[in-house]
């Protein structure tokens, strides 16, 4: 019975009943769960303390209703698709080997700066604090808050002692950043199935941190995206809307003009995937414990073969430790308008 069991497993065949994607630990690097239509089913959120408040966090869990870590045990890449429910064989093509799982952090027009907690046990989101105080994006004329759906690629990271080739610089230390273009406000901790288009080399503070253009899977003019030159042809202007909020940002936090590789040039979606390719290698060793991580926690359920793989059990103490605080927790920063002189 057990050999039949692991081969229902290896064939992807479900045994009746079974969840959409199995609760067994996964291989380092291996990808499940169905395609485009499907994403958000296969995830769910829940919230611990109160938004707006230092201690708030949004824990993931898998269809099963376990605690994930989104940084580790979400799959980087999709790898099948589902028709009600039921997997399907797909030709590979391009547009299939160019869907990732791109976890919401920060939905459209929003301010809070929010990101996974990557030193934190299971790194829910959690909203960044500096010198004590909660930390939101300036609206800088004539944007509001963040202008694209933002977020990261899981199995991603950006190695700080690692110097990547074309920039000359090290990682940031962080997953990968994605900034999402479709028409859809997406929702804080959804995860959605994105088409990577081309990429932005920020440098920031001497560090690599790189910025993926990308679009869901399911927007209604996915179809017309197929590399960076498209976002020009139909969306003119974004792009530079996107270098200009990058540049720009952080001055009404008294610092200085952020700096580009490349002199601030989009690198077009073969480039992109390449990034992709060597950030996600770096998580591996991370993962592995093949390089020093320093303070990211690497605490995952489902990559069976990692050293700091624990069990559902250990994963729930672990959330349940986090308080269900009742504090009203503070509002959100009063909206301030910044108009940058030229």
């Amino acid at each position: 019975m057990r050999a039949l069991l692991q081969l229902l497993r290896t064939s992807g065949i479900r045994r009746a009943g079974a969840p959409a994607v199995a609760a067994a630990r996964l291989p380092l690097g291996a990808s499940a769960g169905p395609g485009p239509r499907r994403a958000m089913a296969l995830y769910r959120t829940e919230e611990r303390g109160q938004p707006h408040s230092p201690d708030y966090r949004l824990f993931f869990k898998n269809v099963a209703g376990h605690y994930i870590s989104p940084f580790h045990d979400i799959p980087l890449k999709v790898d099948s698709q589902e028709e009600n429910g039921i997997p399907t064989k797909r030709a590979r093509n391009d547009e299939y080997e160019n869907l990732f799982n791109m976890i919401v952090e920060v939905p459209r027009w929003t301010n809070a700066k929010m990101e996974i907690a990557t030193e934190e046990p299971l790194n829910p989101i959690k909203q960044d604090v500096k010198n004590g105080k909660l930390r939101y994006v300036a609206n800088i004329f004539p944007h509001k808050g963040y202008i694209w759906n933002y977020g990261a690629l899981p199995q991603t990271w950006e190695d700080p002692h690692r110097k990547d080739e074309s920039t000359d610089c090290c990682g940031d230390n962080d997953p990968i950043d994605v900034c999402e273009i479709g028409s859809k406000v997406l929702s804080r901790g959804e995860v959605v199935h994105v088409k990577i288009l081309g990429i932005l080399a920020l440098i920031d503070q001497g560090e690599t941190d790189w910025k993926l253009i990308a679009i869901n899977m399911n927007d209604p003019e996915a179809s017309k995206f197929h590399d960076i030159d498209d976002v020009r042809k139909y969306k003119p202007g974004y792009l530079e809307a996107t270098l200009n909020w990058f540049r720009f940002y952080k001055i009404p936090e008294g610092k200085p003009e952020n700096q580009f590789a490349f002199n601030g040039e989009f690198k077009n979606k073969a480039f992109a995937l390449e990034v992709i390719k060597s950030t996600h290698e770096c998580w591996k060793s991370l993962l592995m414990k093949k390089c020093d991580g320093g303070p990211i926690n690497c605490t995952n359920v489902q990559v069976c073969d990692s050293p700091f793989h624990c069990s559902q059990e250990e994963a729930r103490s672990l959330v349940e430790s986090v308080s269900l605080s009742l504090d009203k927790g503070s509002k959100e920063e009063d909206q301030v308008w910044h108009f940058l002189g030229k």
